[in-house]
């Protein structure tokens, strides 16, 4: 059989391909069906995930629900953790590292829930283990619609396959350029416990139920437990109208058969009835709630619910385009071929724009407004023990999901993660008392799941320190809490800031300054225990995981402090709170630079420069904080480039993307681009999914590996980076540029003060741009030419005479730094504007 498969994809690829003359660069497409799901397209609308396969004779549609999961509410919390944690410190400030890992083990809880497969929807054709003579799958990023194409005895069949995030449903149509030649079975799949049933002649159900607990293959022997009363159920519903032919029930199966056009509608759901509901006990009843979906749109025709699922789809993601230099023959390419051309070459920017585009789209088809946020896999995911778990892991992978959300202009998408944050304060505040003993404030761990989980997880039967590397970390409720002023930063909505995203900071800086503990030897604040996640500290040839004051945590709180500090001001509220954070935040154990020029990791000078490891988290200050600066601190930012180059460039797929964007801030966009283009590496999923490296999937997926969405996401971010950076209290034009874009434009992407900018350049230099005020602050502009900027009048394109603001030279705090401090990182300083504007007005940058 696997020879056969091999033959008949091999004459599919060798087929004239009349469909490949397509004109849309912004598409994935192919000349053969996906044998594995990394090359399968995905589809989803926040809710409901889909990886077409686009088979022909044995379509296979893989589903996901967004809110299925193992498990239920149990907080994991360990009453003996107050026992224990001050022996934890005992430890540590008698250097005694390895007991204290040891000590901690015991404060460890279980590890997170699973994000589960939710099921399969399969086509079986007629003319199965037939060769097409012409065949081609593709997913437009311009409609957010996977079409198959593909020939049979000269009859021309379609299929074009949605998730309409209006419709809650997928919704599918087969069309044939001869009548009645449409002949399928449909059908209903789940790798969970399931049952199907038919009613009438056209509805087909699949009832299921998720386990109780799913073990993680990585740490824990296999094992899921289904229980009778704990663990989710869900439902899926599928319809068919058939148009011509007829349609008839067999075997819990429908068959159409000599149809001229059919559309096939499916709705889902789950029990899930909130995170803190046991969907077993407390859950809706799926049966109602799909039903209630399939009821809204199988009345509506195909063409309908195609056109409004397009236009709400568009409305995000046509907010931003951006355009390289052009390469017509590698768009005549399929997809996996541009990507192994790449490698070849590297002479393909149109797949970059390419990239970045799939990013946004990712985004926009995972984190809805009212869904779930976006978890390891996104939405998608085909197994039931996922690797990691497909989890909310929050030391980097969850954040770096939503670096784009704002800055490619995709603020709505960002609301999951920032309703997440509200559950995780919750139990937070229970795990903040229980396992702590401090009963004001709240705090998150490494892992959280569906059922916003905030204790540390890893309570595994192994002597292995380097669990704690990972468990004993407490730093993720205050991590994800500046997602929230980073919301503001980009949207300025004072209401947002005072009622939701103040009291959540606020609720986690009160749980830090309770955490904070004075050094007996330094006499400055510190987190005790500490780790840099998931890194070890190599001392003497011994490795170990826990410390105090590493850098990560200390940047994570001066970041935290400094955000609820300026928002007490903006608010005018809370002095008091906000002197206590100022006094504390002078207090916290300060950046250090090592023995060999490097923003130091740890506590003490333990770095070793020949430490490879994926996590660099100690230069969170460079990005996506602000706290190291290449022309506030470039002393920091200096010795924040000297670990990164020991660190190296390759690594897995998210550490990629994360180093794209340090060296973005860094100002080397040659930098950032090399990087840029190791991500493209083409990694076969049929050979291994396990490889050392990062890379990139047939299907464009972020291959970590395995597949890890966030990598997808944190290039996206990078490339925007590259392009505007506002995090300087100004908005910087082409602070990375990389000579390799010498001639590009991009559109629609915002800066912090609510700015959408769009911004030309030629010859590898700034030509124009835009720059619409939403709030109607002052701007402070940065080139690297002398420019001016005179008010487009609106609704004409011209400019009001008179209106022309001069830019001066580089102007203070800027200046005060010595010219050898910004050389030594090859920093041009450039040219500094301050000028008003006015909301609603758009302004024109025109170079000198």
């Amino acid at each position: 059989m696997k020879l056969i498969r091999c033959l008949i994809l091999g004459v599919l690829s060798i087929c004239g391909n009349a469909y490949a003359q397509s004109n849309d660069p912004l598409r994935l497409w192919y000349d053969r069906p996906a044998t594995v799901w990394e090359e399968a397209l995905p589809l989803g609308n926040g809710k409901t995930g889909a990886m077409v396969y686009g088979r022909v004779g044995r379509e296979r549609i893989a589903l996901n629900d967004n809110t299925l999961w193992s498990g239920f509410p149990s907080d994991g919390n360990n009453p003996d953790g107050p026992k224990i944690l001050p022996q934890v410190r005992t430890a540590i400030d008698e250097e005694q590292y390895d007991r204290a890992a040891m000590l901690w083990k015991k404060m460890q809880g279980p590890y997170s829930a699973r994000y589960l497969s939710l099921g399969e929807l399969f086509l079986k054709f007629n003319h199965l283990d037939t060769i097409p003579e012409h065949y081609q799958r593709e997913l437009n990023l311009q409609n957010a619609i996977s079409t198959v194409r593909y020939s049979l005895n000269g009859i021309s069949y379609k299929r074009e396959i949605l998730t309409s995030f209006p419709g809650k449903a997928l919704i599918m149509r087969i069309t044939a350029d001869k009548p009645g030649s449409i002949s399928f079975t449909a059908g209903l799949l789940s790798k969970l416990r399931f049952q199907t049933k038919v009613s009438g002649t056209n509805e087909l159900t699949l009832k299921g139920k998720a386990p109780k607990f799913v073990a993680n293959r990585s740490y824990e022997p296999e094992q899921i437990i289904y229980d009778e009363k704990e663990g989710m159920t869900f439902q899926i519903c599928l319809k068919i109208k058939n148009e011509g032919g007829s349609l008839t029930e067999s075997e819990n199966q429908l068959t159409v058969k000599n149809a001229n056009a059919v559309t096939i509608y499916l709705t889902e759901a789950t029990s899930f009835n909130g995170f803190d509901k046991s969907p077993g006990l407390e859950g809706k009843d799926p049966a109602i709630e799909s039903q209630d979906y399939m009821n809204q749109v199988f009345s509506q025709s195909f063409e309908k619910l195609k056109t409004q699922h397009i236009n709400d789809y568009q409305e995000l993601f046509n907010r931003v385009k951006f355009n390289l230099s052009s390469n017509p023959a590698a768009e005549k390419q399929t997809t996996d071929k541009r990507l192994k051309q790449y490698a070849k070459d590297k002479n393909d920017q149109g797949l970059q724009v390419l990239y970045y585009q799939f990013g946004r789209y990712l985004m926009i088809a995972s984190s809805r407004p009212g869904s779930r946020p976006s978890n390891l896999q996104g939405i998608w995911n085909d197994h039931i023990q996922p690797p990691w778990g497909s989890n909310y892991t929050i030391n980097i992978n969850t954040e770096m999901n939503y670096w784009p959300a704002e800055n490619t202009n995709l603020s709505e998408c960002h609301l999951p993660l920032l309703d997440f944050i509200k559950e995780l304060s919750v139990n937070g505040a229970r795990t903040a008392k229980v396992n702590y003993n401090i009963d004001k404030g709240w705090v998150a761990h490494h892992n959280s799941d569906l059922w916003a989980k905030t204790s540390p997880a890893g309570n595994y039967d192994t002597d292995k320190t380097y669990y704690p590397a990972a468990f004993s970390w407490q730093m993720g409720g205050a991590w994800l809490s500046l997602h929230l002023f980073e919301h503001y930063q980009f949207n300025r909505d004072q209401q947002f800031l005072k009622d939701t995203a103040y009291p959540l900071m606020k609720g986690a800086a009160i749980f830090m300054l309770q955490w904070l503990v004075k050094d007996r030897k330094s006499g400055y604040l510190v987190t005790n225990p500490s780790t840099s996640p998931e890194n070890l500290i190599k001392i003497d040839g011994k490795e170990y995981a826990l410390s105090m004051a590493s850098t990560m945590d200390m940047s994570i709180l001066r970041e935290l402090f400094t955000a609820l500090i300026q928002s007490a001001e903006i608010l005018k509220t809370d002095l008091a709170f906000r002197g206590e954070l100022i006094t504390a935040r002078e207090k916290l154990y300060p950046f250090q630079i090592g023995q060999y020029g490097q923003l130091q990791e740890w506590y003490r000078d333990w770095d070793d420069p020949k430490d490879k490891h994926r996590h660099i988290s100690h230069l969170f200050s460079l990005f996506p904080g602000n706290q190291i600066s290449v022309f506030k601190t470039p002393e920091l930012a200096s010795a924040a480039k000297q670990s990164l180059i020991y660190r190296g460039d390759v690594s897995t797929g998210w550490s990629m993307a994360w180093k794209i964007n340090w060296w973005a801030r860094l100002q080397d966009g040659n930098h950032a681009y090399k990087i840029l283009e190791d991500a493209f590496t083409y990694v076969d999923p049929t050979l291994s999914k396990t490889q050392g490296r990062g890379g990139t999937y047939p299907n464009l997926f972020d291959a970590h590996p395995p597949f890890q969405i966030d990598g997808n996401f944190g290039a996206t971010a990078g490339i925007t980076e590259m392009l505007l950076q506002s995090h300087d209290d100004m908005i910087s034009l082409l602070p990375a540029l990389p000579q390799a874009w010498k001639e590009g434009h991009i559109n629609g992407i915002k800066a912090r003060g609510n700015f959408i900018l769009d911004i030309a350049w030629k010859e590898g230099k700034l030509s124009s741009a835009f720059i619409k005020s939403e709030a109607g602050e002052t701007c402070r502009l940065r080139t690297l030419q002398r420019v001016k900027v005179v008010e487009v009048k609106t609704g004409e394109g011209t400019y009001e005479k008179g209106k022309v603001l001069l830019q001066k030279d580089w102007t203070p705090p800027y200046q005060n730094h010595p010219k050898s401090a910004l050389q030594k990182l090859d920093i041009e300083p450039g040219y500094i504007l301050d000028f008003k504007t006015e909301k609603g007005k758009t302004y024109q940058i025109i170079v000198l």
